[in-house]
Formats: structure tokens, sequence, C-alpha cells
């Protein structure tokens, strides 16, 4: 969680809500073909729940920055390395507008290809 304070009272901002965040951002990239489960637990735990937009994201919220970690598919044939770089930029720039938190840190493990 993380906390900001003002002259009027504090606003606590749920890791939940950075996860959305993360979610529409991440989804919206090209070359991710889809999210992937970030382990086994997950993916039996999706089969049962009707909202999977944080699925393959795992965010960690310490000393007011954020750390991201997503779990992607992506589409067969293109450049790994670039499209990972413009989801890392897209990610980070699209939360720290969003929260107005620095986000230290996006992890991309890519877990499946998927062919077209």
């Amino acid at each position: 969680m993380l906390r900001i304070e003002n002259d009027m009272g504090e606003i606590i901002l749920d890791d939940n809500v950075i996860t959305n965040i993360v979610s529409l951002i991440a989804t919206n990239c090209f070359g991710i073909a889809g999210m992937a489960a970030k382990n086994v637990s997950e993916e039996i735990w999706s089969l049962f729940k009707k909202d999977t937009s944080d699925r393959g994201i795992q965010v960690r919220c310490e000393n007011d920055e954020i750390y991201i970690d997503l779990h992607i598919m992506v589409t067969y044939g293109i450049n790994i390395p670039a499209i990972t770089e413009s989801i890392v930029h897209k990610v980070s720039y699209g939360v720290e507008e969003s929260t107005g938190f620095k986000v230290s840190g996006v992890n991309i493990y890519i877990d499946d290809i998927q062919s077209s």
C-alpha cells in the first residue's frame, strides 16, 4: 500500500489499484498475446474467478516505490527485446503518471509464445 498525506487527510493506494492500472496498460501493448499465470496456484484459482485482470501481474510497494512483475505470452515472430523494452517504458510511464509514485522496477517474464 502507498500512502499520501496532505492537509485534508490521507490517501491510501491499494496494490490492487496499481495492478488494475498495469493490466489496462499491458493488455494494450503491441506484441502481448495475453497474460500468463504467475504460478500453478494462480492458474487453478483463475478457473474459479470471474475477473482475471490481475492474472500474471504482481505488484510490490516498498518505501514509496513500486516494483512490478509481468508474466506474459508474446506473439510468434516479434522482436522480443524490442517489445519488452517498449512494455517496460509504457508500464512505468503509465503507472507513474496515474499514481505519482516512482516505478523502480518492471520485470518481464515471457512464459509462452503464441502462434498467430
